[in-house]
């Protein structure tokens, strides 16, 4: 039997990934001295909550190691495999607890691959292995899947401000203040398993519009792109987001996914954004 697991850095509900038997490991976010597990002790309502009362720059932790013992326990004594569908290591550190895990259990078949992205795009290729694994793939065809398809996705996204990536240290202050003096929307991307930037525009509406551009240029009306909007706080942007997206490239089912604690602490409320496999 092969199991599949992955962590809540996707943002697919986990009613979902419950009904499929997909373990989801929960990122930590911190408050000052406390610490949420984001998949049972905080959702990205409350944590918004707490952002805007509070007068902290939340933290955020990979899953400790601990939280994989049981699976790999379990997989190890029915001998199974297991394959982590992890988000890129160059922005979390939970490829580094799997591994650290992992060690306890030499002679199991523990795989864990580095997705080299996050969100919806991390939740898609988690998908698709388990519905590899149920189709009776075997690991290393499943692995090799989907390494066939991480240079394909991509990830688009518009921020309201740089303020929280300024904080998280993901970009420096003074490029953060241009940007707010110059009243410039960056269109960002996931490039190489990090954030780096891809576009500009005046502002959010056109920032947006350009998102639509990308996905009619890449997707082109390709059901198999698995598509998807992601958005913190931005419900209506995301719906209008998605019907424009359903008009310029002719696919009808877009999925809307609400992105989780840990991304809000570094992006910040009214993100928007589109993910795809071109």
């Amino acid at each position: 039997m092969i199991r599949i697991v992955t962590d809540t850095l996707t943002g697919f509900p986990l009613d979902l990934m419950r009904a499929r038997g997909i373990p989801v490991i929960p990122q930590i976010v911190i408050f000052g001295e406390t610490a949420y597990r984001d998949d049972t002790e905080i959702d990205t309502a409350t944590f918004l909550q707490k952002l805007r009362a509070g007068r902290e720059t939340p933290k955020t932790a990979a899953p400790p190691p601990h939280l994989y013992l049981p699976i790999f326990a379990e997989a190890a004594k029915n001998g199974d495999t297991v394959l982590v569908i992890a988000p890129s290591a160059k922005v979390s550190g939970t490829v580094r607890s799997a591994e650290t895990a992992r060690n306890d259990f030499p002679h199991a078949d523990i795989r864990i691959l580095d997705t080299q992205t996050l969100a919806c795009n991390q939740g898609t290729l988690t998908l698709l292995a388990d519905d590899l694994a149920k189709q009776g793939c075997s690991a290393d065809e499943i692995e090799a899947h989907l390494r066939a398809w991480l240079p394909r996705g991509h990830i688009y996204f518009v921020l309201d401000t740089l303020e929280y990536l300024r904080r998280g240290g993901r970009i420096g202050a003074a490029k953060a203040l241009l940007g707010e003096l110059l009243q410039v929307k960056p269109i960002l991307q996931i490039k190489d398993g990090q954030v780096a930037p891809y576009d500009q525009e005046r502002t959010k509406k056109r920032a947006v519009a350009r998102l639509v551009e990308i996905a009619a240029e890449q997707v082109q009306g390709r059901s198999d792109s698995h598509l998807c909007v992601i958005h913190i706080d931005a419900q209506d942007e995301a719906e209008a987001l998605r019907d424009e997206l359903a008009a310029r490239t002719g696919l009808t089912n877009i999925p809307i996914y609400l992105l989780p604690p840990a991304i809000v602490v570094h992006a910040g409320p009214k993100a928007l954004g589109i993910g795809f496999f071109a």
